[in-house]
């Protein structure tokens, strides 16, 4: 059996195992041979990782336990980590944009992961709010997300509406369901995409051969819709963009984006080819300063600069924008 130690790409990073079924294991039922790789699991627990598609078969995802093995195979286990059970709050600095007794916008910087998880057991935004807010936020999201309504990636700045009570959770969270609460996304995108103007319809599920990505794939998929505009283009080399979200799967923009060949300028998990990069910047006849500050820029360039929504106590239309924080405004104006 071998095991590897993922990068964490986010707050909620499992444990992924990778183990080998051996020519012994010939004709034994999936979730026996998994009981003998894995001992400190139970077989209750092994199969409960199958039903909800966290188990591989060289890369494809296996969903029955009775399932029986014809030897060598590599099996593949995504086990989500225990955390704490408890949040403590921390006196993290916040960038408040707005706040009343119903709930606030939070302009979160790049770096700053939304709620513990493995890995993150502490340092979150979830213990930030708990610190400003006391006891005054909204328990929907059970004890390690209150407040929350919805996320952005770690390394993903920008705006973020949470609840102070269950009644503004509740409203937001239809506003999300029927896509009246709307958010509207900057990034920095390798080339131009041609139509300048359009929409991706491409639905998003677990990537099958990687479980920490996802992927457009039509296999335990949801719908994703993201509509995009080329605001600026730099020499053909790279463009700025503005994107709109119809739904809110996780890593969205990134995923469409990679998938339309055009990946997000700094993107660890859907990268740019670094050589296709340095190459264009080259033709274009950028300085080797510059092309060394967009190979080595540590994030995705990805900001949500506006969010809009009405009031869920008030009924009052709300609009808030939050403008590029100082690492992606310097990438622009290097371009």
């Amino acid at each position: 059996m071998s095991m590897i130690n993922p990068e964490i790409i986010d707050e909620d990073e499992p444990d992924i195992r990778i183990l080998e079924a051996g020519s012994d294991m010939a004709g034994m039922r999936l979730d026996k041979a998994l009981v003998l790789l894995c001992p400190d699991l139970s077989r209750a627990r092994l199969q409960a990782l199958i039903e909800s598609g966290d188990v591989t078969i060289d890369d494809d995802v296996c969903l029955k336990a009775s399932l029986k093995l014809s030897g060598d195979e590599t099996i593949g286990l995504s086990i989500a980590l225990p955390v704490a059970a408890n949040p403590k709050p921390q006196n993290i600095p916040l960038d408040i944009v707005y706040e009343d007794d119903d709930l606030l916008v939070i302009n979160k910087s790049a770096g700053l992961v939304v709620h513990p998880g493995a890995g993150n057991p502490d340092g979150t935004l979830v213990n930030a709010l708990l610190y400003h807010c006391g006891e005054s936020l909204s328990g929907i999201g059970g004890v390690l997300r209150p407040g929350i309504v919805h996320r952005l990636d770690k390394d993903t700045s920008g705006l973020m509406v949470v609840a102070k009570n269950d009644l503004a959770h509740r409203g937001l969270s239809a506003q999300l369901s029927d896509r009246s609460l709307s958010r509207v996304y900057h990034a920095l995108v390798m080339g131009v995409l041609m139509p300048r103007r359009g929409v991706i319809d491409k639905p998003i599920g677990r990537d099958l051969k990687n479980r920490q990505k996802m992927a457009v794939t039509s296999k335990n998929s949801r719908e994703a819709i993201t509509g995009y505009q080329v605001l600026q283009e730099y020499s053909g080399v790279m463009s700025l963009i503005e994107c709109r979200l119809q739904t809110g799967r996780t890593h969205q923009i990134r995923v469409h984006m990679s998938h339309q060949a055009h990946p997000l300028i700094g993107d660890p998990l859907y990268p740019a080819q670094p050589t296709a990069l340095i190459a264009a910047l080259k033709k274009a006849n950028y300085p080797q300063d510059v092309i060394d500050a967009f190979v080595q820029f540590p994030r995705q360039a990805l900001h949500a600069l506006q969010i809009a929504f009405i009031h869920p106590v008030t009924e009052e239309e709300m609009e808030f924008e939050a403008p590029l924080p100082d690492d992606f405004s310097n990438l622009l104006k290097l371009l």
